[in-house]
Parts: C-alpha cells; structure tokens; sequence
C-alpha cells in the first residue's frame, strides 16, 4: 500500500499493532519540517511485506517524510532505554525485523524501546550524507528530554543498529557531538551521546573493498569522493568519547562482509576503548532474531543483554 506523506500520525499505530497486542505511542522527531526538506520533491510512504508466511510479517517501509521515535513501554520498565535503528541499505527500513522483534525482546527486559523511523538519504533532502544522523543525534536529545515522561534514566540510554542501522548507529556513537543541524528548541542542548552502541552485522567501512555499495551510495550518491567515503566511515570516527561499543557478526554473511566488524574493533581497541566483538560461523546477513535455536548466533540478544549489565545499562540477568 501506499500512504501520502501528510498521512494522520493515527495510522502509523495501527501499522504496528498488527499481529500483536500492543499499540505503541508516536513522538515526532521535529517540530516543522526536518533539515532539508525540498518541497519540490514529494514523498511517498510505501509499506511492502517481505513475508512469505501469512502469520508472520516482514513489512519494509520507505518514503520517510516525518521522522520519528515508535514508543514501546515495557510492563515493568526498569530504568532503561535503547533507540532501536532499523536496517535495509538506506533504502528502506526493515521495520519488523530490526524494529518490532527487537523492542519485544528489549520490553521483555524491561527496557524501553525507541524506534527510529528515519529519513533516507536518497529520497530527495539536501545534505544527503547527513539526513539521517541528524535524525539520530535528535532522537537521543528528545528521548532525554522526556525521560521522565517515559521512566527512564538519561545514563542509561543505548542505541542497537542492525545492517546499514548498524552504520547510523555507530556515526551516532562516534559523531554524536558534531553539529549537522542548527538547534531548535531546549532538547537541542542535551547531550546525543548514547552510553553504549550495540551494532549487529553492520556495515562500518564505505571506503574498503569490503564495503556494502548499495548503502554506500544510497548515502553519500554515486561517485562520491574518496574524502566523503573515509568521512562516513564508522572506523575513522572513533574518538575518546566514543561509547562501549559491541559488534557481532556471522563469518558467511554474503552482504556485508564480517572485515567490517574487524575494522570497528580494530578502530576502539587502537584507542584502547570498551569493545566486544562475537563472530560467529553460520547466520547470513539480516537475521534478526529470527535464527533457529541451533545456531548459536541465535543466542545473541543475551549476550548483548550482559554486555550492557556490564556497563550499568540494565541489572544482571538473574540466575
């Protein structure tokens, strides 16, 4: 189906509900129109599933004219937060997949789940190559901004990016205080710095022979400069403030080459940062939490989960 850009905010919960009970809440990322914006080029909200299983659905979303934060509240929230950053190239975003799965596994732990709808590049904004960090440093300011609204502590927000998510993710972390877009209002003065960054088979070099071309492109457009590549390069980015990072991979994933994860720990360890890299033998690309329960790769949300205990994000898992 598809939906005109000046759709009702209403709609956008009842996409989400569907196959499950719950009806998150919807908080637009800007005022007025977001940085960019060229009225000359209209946008389209298109929604397509993927799925092949009437029970199951794998919805990509694209036509991203109105960025914001998908609330989901967990029944017992305990403190914590995480901006979840959907993948698909930055073409579209894989929004059951690397969105509603993983805010259901994060509420389940009672942490609070975001997720970004955020704009992509190649729809027509200016600035292209930094459309949707600028969606991202917002969020965090906003979700900071309502903690209490929402229970939540401003020392405990994460971001969790999958794929090309996993790219915006760790530009979030890495460029969290670079300024790419003129301040609005008061949440524009908080800090966009996420306190952890879990990136989950993610693209982090555009300028290796390793590197995903279809998200390289979509970003930064074809042919762009050798300078504009090592720029948006996650690995070149990494500074003192970055936050602990952790990177899992599957070594026969046949997208986004695992040299990616290799040269993001590589980056955080020659800084002498936090980092855990999980590679593991068998899983692709774009799994999600959807692996059998045979493959250990599956048993990666737990692993994540001790990770962020381990830097105070949330309490231990009980024994």
């Amino acid at each position: 189906m598809v939906l005109a850009s000046g759709f009702a905010l209403a709609t956008i919960p009842a996409i989400a509900q569907a196959g499950t009970a719950h009806s998150p809440e919807i908080l637009e990322l800007w005022p007025g129109p977001p940085p960019g914006l060229n009225p000359d080029i209209p946008i389209e909200r298109r929604v397509d599933d993927q799925s092949r299983d009437p029970g199951v659905y794998d919805r990509w979303i694209r036509g991203i004219a109105r960025p914001m934060l998908e609330v989901w509240r967990p029944a017992k929230p305990n403190g914590a937060a995480m901006l979840i950053v959907p993948g698909g190239g930055y073409g579209f975003l894989s929004y059951d997949n690397e969105g509603v799965s993983q805010a259901q596994w994060l509420n389940a732990r009672g942490i609070t789940a975001f997720i970004l709808f955020y704009r992509l590049p190649g729809e027509g904004w200016q600035n292209r190559e930094v459309v949707p960090l600028q969606d991202a440093q917002r969020a965090m300011r906003l979700i900071r901004s309502k903690a209490t609204d929402f229970g939540i502590d401003t020392k405990r927000v994460g971001v969790l990016g999958f794929s090309a998510g996993g790219h915006l993710a760790g530009s979030l972390a890495t460029r969290h205080a670079e300024v790419v877009y003129e301040s609005i209002d008061a949440a524009d003065s908080l800090s966009a710095r996420p306190d952890i960054a879990g990136l989950i088979y993610p693209v982090i070099s555009l300028e290796a022979d390793f590197t995903h071309g279809g998200t390289r492109d979509n970003l930064l457009g074809t042919g762009a400069s050798p300078e504009a590549k090592r720029a948006a390069s996650v690995n070149r980015r990494v500074t003192s403030e970055t936050p602990p990072v952790f990177l899992l991979h599957a070594n026969d994933d046949g997208a986004v080459p695992v040299a990616n994860s290799i040269a993001m720990y590589e980056a955080m360890q020659a800084d002498k940062l936090p980092v855990a890299l999980h590679i593991f033998e068998a899983g692709g690309h774009g799994f999600g939490v959807r692996l059998p329960a045979n493959l250990p790769a599956s048993k990666w949300p737990e692993l994540f989960a001790a990770f962020a205990a381990g830097h105070g994000l949330i309490q231990p898992p009980a024994e």
